[in-house]
């Protein structure tokens, strides 16, 4: 009876081997050679198949270890994340790279890479807001994004890059800096104007040549002027006047005297700092 019972025993676990053995797909690439693998995921990168693609650039890279076919690969693998819209697989092959070859010659296009990603991670910032509290908004993405290119423009001012990250950096520039201005807006909306002032400040002072700054030294009077902070109200209409000659000028909550018609009627019963 127990010789019987071993017997199934051992029959059962081959028979489970056995099984797992056979489900085990098969590795076609087990025979190509490294140079095989980066034509066929090239080829798979030309049809779109962009998870297909990565797969076989990660075989590629254990491949070809060691060598700068294996560095390639890395990137093109990182690439093949970012265009399958997997931004979180992107980051940390370029992470990767960056961190295992400091020197290579390649650190510019990793770079740029990295900006590239989170570029296009935070749509929320460069879209219209959504409906949320705007006081919650994280925007940590396109700060790693102005990060990257910066780097790489710094290190590598002449590389075919850096003309691209120059121009997305000043499109960042100027997306953070209506960030802080929607923020502000949206305190002084709900007159909470101490979180006002100080967004609108932020904004002043860290976004110079924004195209936001003259609604954020309109936010940032009318905030002063809720307050009864008269001196820092004067102060700040006075930069808003010098710079912005055209902007609204009058203090106090009240529109500026003006001639209206019957088309804009409607609008003068609003505050001369609320023109949005």
């Amino acid at each position: 009876m127990t010789r019987h019972l071993s017997a199934a025993v051992l029959l059962t676990a081959a028979a489970i081997l056995g099984g797992c053995a056979a489900s085990k797909p098969k590795d076609i690439t087990a025979d190509w050679s490294p140079n095989r693998i980066y034509q066929e995921a090239k080829d798979e990168e030309s049809a779109g198949q962009f998870e297909k693609a990565a797969a076989l650039y990660e075989k590629l890279e254990g491949r070809a270890a060691g060598t700068p076919l294996a560095q390639q690969a890395q990137l093109d693998k990182a690439y093949m994340h970012f265009k399958g819209a997997e931004p979180a697989l992107a980051l940390a092959a370029v992470k990767r790279f960056k961190r295992l070859h400091p020197a290579s010659p390649a650190m510019d296009y990793a770079l740029y890479l990295e900006g590239l990603v989170n570029f296009n991670d935070d749509l929320g910032l460069f879209g219209k807001l959504a409906n949320v509290d705007l006081s919650e908004r994280d925007q940590k993405a396109a700060k790693d994004s102005y990060a990257s290119f910066n780097e790489l423009i710094e290190r590598f001012p002449d590389s075919r890059y850096s003309k691209d990250a120059a121009l997305r950096i000043g499109f960042i520039v100027n997306s953070l800096a209506q960030s802080e201005v929607n923020v502000a807006k949206y305190y002084l909306e709900r007159r909470q104007y101490l979180a006002a002032a100080n967004r609108a400040q932020y904004a002043v002072t860290s976004f110079k040549d924004a195209p936001a700054l003259e609604e954020a030294l309109i936010v940032l009077v009318a905030a002063y002027d809720a307050m009864g902070m008269t001196q820092l109200r004067d102060d700040a209409q006075r930069v808003l006047k010098a710079s912005f000659p055209n902007a609204p000028q009058q203090a106090g909550g009240q529109p500026a005297p003006t001639d209206t018609t019957d088309a804009d009627a409607a609008d003068a019963t609003k505050p001369w700092w609320k023109f949005w």
